[in-house]
């Protein structure tokens, strides 16, 4: 055994899979050749990287919250950002998420933030957590470069408003995204989507006016736009998610 890897070590890095644990020490796990290689360019404080080639596949599999170990894993300080951290300004275009609960959509949809150029990504304090070892491995690296923050969505909602910041919301009784959501939105904007099972709350729905609550249309098989009750009854948050923002960056 690695004389750094002591049982109390591996007792430590076990427990990391355990929420409590995690903010008890603000410490998270990433796991994975690619992963670990962007987390030790980041900005993101290392505390510890394993390899199994030095520890041994056993204590690999005894670290490890994968099915199939990866050969390396590295132990990371996390970034909690507040709300103070991040300025919200025109043009930028910002997801914002009421009650996600499932981590792989919230890792899928810091994903989407990475790759269609998001500026930040904010969660309301009854999302799942960021840190969860799911949601890390599902951002596929994007946790080193999006910035997220949970806070409380009024207060994001009300500042972009103050500042003139289009707010749109994701509703099954919205209207089609058509030629309004895209001339409003422009460049950017804020897009709220909510829960798998709820969707938006009703404190936050309340906050988007009514001709901002936007679908992204269904079609049958010939290309009409179906009506609502007709096909699928709704879309994977996470799709969703790639949907809103394929269209908005393909304007």
């Amino acid at each position: 055994m690695d004389s750094r890897l002591t049982s109390a070590k591996i007792k430590e890095i076990r427990s990391l899979q355990q929420k409590k644990f995690r903010a008890e020490s603000s410490l998270f796990v990433v796991e994975g050749e690619k992963m670990v290689e962007e987390a030790l360019s980041s900005g993101f404080e290392v505390e510890s990287v394993w390899k199994r080639e030095e520890i041994g596949e056993g204590n690999m599999a005894r670290i490890s919250s994968l099915s199939s170990p990866s050969p390396i894993l590295a132990v990371l300080k996390q970034k909690n950002l507040s709300f103070s951290d991040i300025s919200i300004e025109k043009g930028g275009l910002y997801l914002v998420l009421d009650g996600v609960k499932d981590p792989g959509n919230l890792g899928t949809m810091i994903r989407l933030a990475d790759w269609f150029g998001v500026c930040a990504v904010f969660c309301s304090e009854d999302c799942v957590e960021l840190y969860n070892p799911k949601t890390v491995q599902a951002t596929m690296g994007a946790i080193f470069r999006v910035n997220v923050c949970y806070t409380p969505l009024d207060k994001v909602i009300r500042i972009a408003e103050e500042k003139g910041i289009s707010v749109f919301g994701t509703f099954l009784d919205g209207e089609a995204v058509g030629d309004t959501f895209y001339k409003c939105i422009g460049a950017g904007g804020l897009v709220v989507l909510g829960s798998e099972s709820f969707g938006i709350s009703k404190e936050v729905s309340g906050l988007i006016p009514k001709d901002r609550h936007i679908l992204i249309p269904s079609y049958d098989k010939k290309g009409k736009v179906l009506k609502a009750g007709q096909g699928s009854e709704s879309l994977n948050v996470a799709t969703a998610c790639a949907a809103i923002l394929s269209l908005i960056r393909a304007r």
